[in-house]
């Protein structure tokens, strides 16, 4: 089977503040060189490396809309409180994810979680859209909260950690997330020297972030809070962890190659499609909060 080519490695872009809350770095879709197309079918990649939080009162991103993708929140340290126009609420702390489908449209808001916020502590979170097709778009909304106890998990030989599964598979073993798009999302959590090997179809868009520690991948090098992007090139590739207590979230997914037309909370395949997605919004057709 022939390795995967890395295509680049690249460290975080400035900071810039989401809401009043989170502080991030955005990855999707300001890495250099790229298009819209290139990281099809994700759309956002933004990170929030891990931060203090004083005591204080809830911050974050309050009531604000979205249609025709899925917007998932991996929380790594702190605790988010989720809640949307559908009626959905949800709280995910270190090691959870929330899967929210916009589709044809959600208002929701994404805050600390108030003990969270009233004690302080550490924060760092990862937030990825991931585009909806066509035939998808203006499907009802939906909501998954995944607790990391629920997740797949396969443990690595040696002792060299274990490998968290949200969606997808990895060695037979089936993540919880129920996903529109094939995509698998991995949690890596090693320690060092361990090894994990991989293998995803060529043409699938795949991408790892370094959330702690360090890792090679196939022998280059990738430091704390970087991403390595590889090229649709080549299928299998090995990770080893370089640092204790690495933690890397491993991403791949099969593009969709449809037409992308977006405007901030809003992506859809027409131009038409976005002035009605504006109008509907401006209707109260999102529901209320």
């Amino acid at each position: 089977m022939e390795r995967k080519q890395i295509d680049f490695v690249t460290h975080p872009q400035e900071t810039h503040m989401v809401g009043d809350g989170f502080r991030v770095h955005n990855f999707i879709p300001q890495m250099p060189g790229m298009s819209r197309y290139d990281m099809d079918p994700f759309l956002l990649l933004d990170y929030n490396a891990a931060m203090p939080v004083a005591p204080g009162v809830p911050r974050g991103v309050g009531a604000h809309p979205h249609r025709g993708f899925s917007t998932v929140t991996f929380a790594y340290r702190g605790s988010v409180e989720h809640r949307d126009s559908r009626g959905n609420h949800g709280i995910i702390s270190e090691g959870d994810v929330q899967w929210m489908t916009a589709a044809k449209g959600v208002l929701h808001e994404e805050l600390y979680e108030r003990e969270f916020a009233a004690r302080g502590g550490c924060f760092q979170m990862v937030q990825l859209w991931v585009n909806l097709p066509a035939n998808h778009k203006m499907d009802e909304p939906s909501y998954q909260s995944i607790r990391r106890e629920d997740m797949g998990r396969v443990e690595l030989p040696s002792g060299g950690g274990v490998v968290e599964v949200v969606s997808g598979q990895y060695k037979g073993v089936s993540g919880p997330a129920r996903s529109h798009v094939d995509v698998t999302m991995l949690n890596l959590r090693m320690n060092k020297g361990g090894k994990a090997e991989f293998s995803f179809n060529e043409k699938h868009t795949t991408f790892l972030i370094v959330l702690s520690g360090a890792v090679e991948v196939n022998g280059v090098g990738v430091p704390q809070d970087n991403v390595l992007k590889f090229k649709r090139e080549g299928e299998s590739f090995d990770i080893v962890a370089t640092a204790d207590n690495t933690v890397v979230l491993l991403v791949s997914g099969a593009p969709l190659h449809e037409p992308i037309v977006g405007i901030g909370p809003f992506v859809m395949n027409s131009h038409e499609e976005l002035v009605q997605a504006f109008e509907d919004f401006s209707d109260g057709k999102f529901g209320y909060m």
